[in-house]
Parts: C-alpha cells; sequence; structure tokens
C-alpha cells in the first residue's frame, strides 16, 4: 500500500500496526516484542503500571524515536514519523507542554506556522467557546484550560489519529470530563482514531472501545473492550472447593476469604459454572486491574490458555481501589 492509499479512511485500516517492535535504551529493554494491531474509528485506551513501556510506544508511534528492533507503521503503512505520517496525526505529550510565555493568540499562530494544515477557525472558535481568551499568557491559564488549548492545538491540525500521553492525569474531575468530552466528540463526529495512555481506569471505561495492556515492556492483554469482557466472568462461590471446582478453568486472577473466593476466569456467557458457584460480569477496571496483578497471565489474539489456579490468598487492600 503507498502512502497515499495509506492515510485514506481510518475506518478500513489499521492506524497502528506494529510487528516484534522492541526499544532498547543502552541495556534495558523498555519495550519488547510488541506486534499489535490496532483498528481504526476506535478510542483506544493504553494501560500499564509505570515503567511498563507506555510512553515509549507512543514515541515510537509518532516517530520521536526510532525503533532498537521491529517495525511500526500508521494509518495503513505510512512509517512512523514519515511525512506522511507526521501530517495525519496529533500528539499532546504528558503535562501538557505549551510555551508558557506566549499569549494564546501567539501559540495559534505558532502552531500554524509549523503544520503544513491548520484549521484556524476551529481554533478561535473552540478557545471562544471555553472562555479561553487570545491575549493571555498560555502559563497564566488554569490546568484544566491549559489541557484544553493544548487538545485544541492537536485537533485544529485535523488529524486522524490523536495520540494522548497521560492527557487527564493532573486534571481536577470537572477538567477532566470536559477535556475527555471533547476527545470523544472529535471521535464520533469527526472519525478520529484516538490512543490515549492513562492511569484514571474508571475514565477509560466510560471512554475507550479498545483496550491494550502493557507489563514489563511486552503486550498482555489486547481487542476490543466488548470482546474482552464477553470473554471473561467472575465466579463467586465457597472457597474451600475454590481448587476443586475451578481447576480446570483458565484463572486469570483468585481472591480468597474465609468463606468465599472471587475468582476472575476466562470465560464467556455460555460456558458452564460449577455446582455452587455464581458467574457474574466483569468491567473493565476489575479486568485490567486483574491482568496487571497477575503479569504472567495474557489475553491476546487465540485460543485461552488455562493456567493454575493462584494459591496465595490477596488481602483486600491488594484488590480494591
Amino acid at each position: 500500500m503507498t502512502g497515499d492509499q495509506s492515510v485514506t479512511g481510518n475506518q478500513s485500516v489499521n492506524v497502528i500496526e506494529t510487528r516484534g517492535l522492541g526499544k532498547r535504551y543502552g541495556g534495558t529493554w523498555a519495550l519488547r516484542e510488541c506486534s499489535l494491531a490496532v483498528p481504526g474509528g476506535h478510542v483506544a485506551a493504553l494501560v500499564g503500571p509505570n515503567g511498563a513501556g507506555k510512553t515509549t510506544l507512543l514515541n515510537l508511534t509518532v516517530g520521536l524515536a526510532a525503533p532498537s528492533a521491529g517495525t511500526v507503521a500508521v494509518l495503513g503503512g505510512a512509517a512512523a514519523g514519515s511525512a506522511a505520517a507526521l501530517d495525519q496525526i496529533a500528539f499532546v505529550a504528558q503535562d501538557t507542554p505549551l510555551y508558557k510565555n506566549l499569549p494564546v493568540g501567539d501559540m495559534l499562530h505558532l502552531t500554524a506556522s509549523l503544520n503544513r494544515s491548520f484549521d484556524r477557525g476551529y481554533a478561535r472558535a473552540r478557545l471562544a467557546e471555553l472562555g479561553i481568551p487570545l491575549r493571555r499568557k498560555a502559563g497564566r491559564l488554569s490546568g484544566g484550560q491549559q489541557a484544553q488549548l493544548a487538545l485544541t492545538l492537536a485537533l485544529a491540525r485535523r488529524p486522524r489519529l490523536l495520540v494522548l500521553d497521560e492527557p487527564v492525569a493532573m486534571l481536577d474531575p470537572v477538567a477532566r470530563h470536559d477535556f475527555m468530552a471533547v476527545v470523544l466528540m472529535a471521535a464520533a463526529e469527526d472519525g478520529v482514531s484516538v490512543l490515549m495512555s492513562s492511569h484514571v481506569l474508571a475514565e477509560l471505561e466510560r471512554v475507550a472501545d479498545y483496550l491494550i495492556l502493557l507489563s514489563g515492556g511486552r503486550v498482555q492483554m489486547a481487542g476490543e473492550v466488548d470482546d474482552l469482557l464477553a470473554g471473561h466472568r467472575v465466579l463467586t462461590g465457597p472457597a474451600g472447593h475454590a481448587d476443586r471446582d475451578a481447576g480446570h478453568l483458565a484463572v486469570v486472577h483468585a481472591r480468597r476469604g474465609q468463606a468465599q473466593a472471587h475468582l476472575l476466569v476466562r470465560a464467556g456467557p455460555g460456558d458452564p459454572v460449577p455446582a455452587g458457584w455464581e458467574a457474574h460480569p466483569v468491567g473493565l477496571e476489575e479486568l485490567a486491574l486483574a491482568y496487571l496483578r497477575e503479569p504472567a497471565a495474557t489475553a491476546l489474539p487465540g485460543p485461552a490458555r488455562a493456567r493454575a489456579l493462584p494459591r496465595d490468598t490477596a488481602a483486600p487492600s491488594e484488590v480494591t481501589r
């Protein structure tokens, strides 16, 4: 596929595709053997603990870093960092970096001058709607306003792919909600695909429809949220019979009390439930936390692989937030 063809239409292409992608800093691998195919038209959440490789993957995707191994392509085949890719990708890095001493209007002018495509009318209209004065210096805006300014500058480039690195980590709940509302509007109305890293799992549960979970520099789980949730259940039953009744199941994480055990397992709605046990649906936050607590467990395309039932009893402080 040529570069011209690769940037036409998000819905029918993979907006991000990696094969054996790795990045090494000195003797340490920040990302290893990362193979992904993220289809267009999604709000994709990138989740993982600190040091998992999230920012490294984002930097490789937008061309800010070169791979040490493997390949990464965007928007149906364009090389990451190429002119064809850069014209179609907008990136908001951690802490929404801005020139704090420049007035907002000058930030618009600077951004327009540095990009081959920039919708000044959209940017001005959106900032006016938000009540952000063009003459005020960026550093004198509130945290929420700075985040909105950075997002406005990104969206005014009219990207096909919007990449966000921890965009709401420092925002209060109202500013966080307003920020994500704009992201969702861009995805729904303009067809922008979104890849966003965040530690705020509760927020991601509201907005994300695709999930990528990194652990130890490797992909641990990936897929459409609806499919992942449909393929997992929480089983609740007698703790004393957990090993006997659920030993044949693909158990991801086990939490045992004195009387009851709660097992998150890979199972669908039609799969049989052991006698004396109840099955409950699982939410995105609960699913992600279970896999984060069990780094050896994976949920990737392909057949499920059963694993031994974890025998350690997790303390309540380790399984709740």
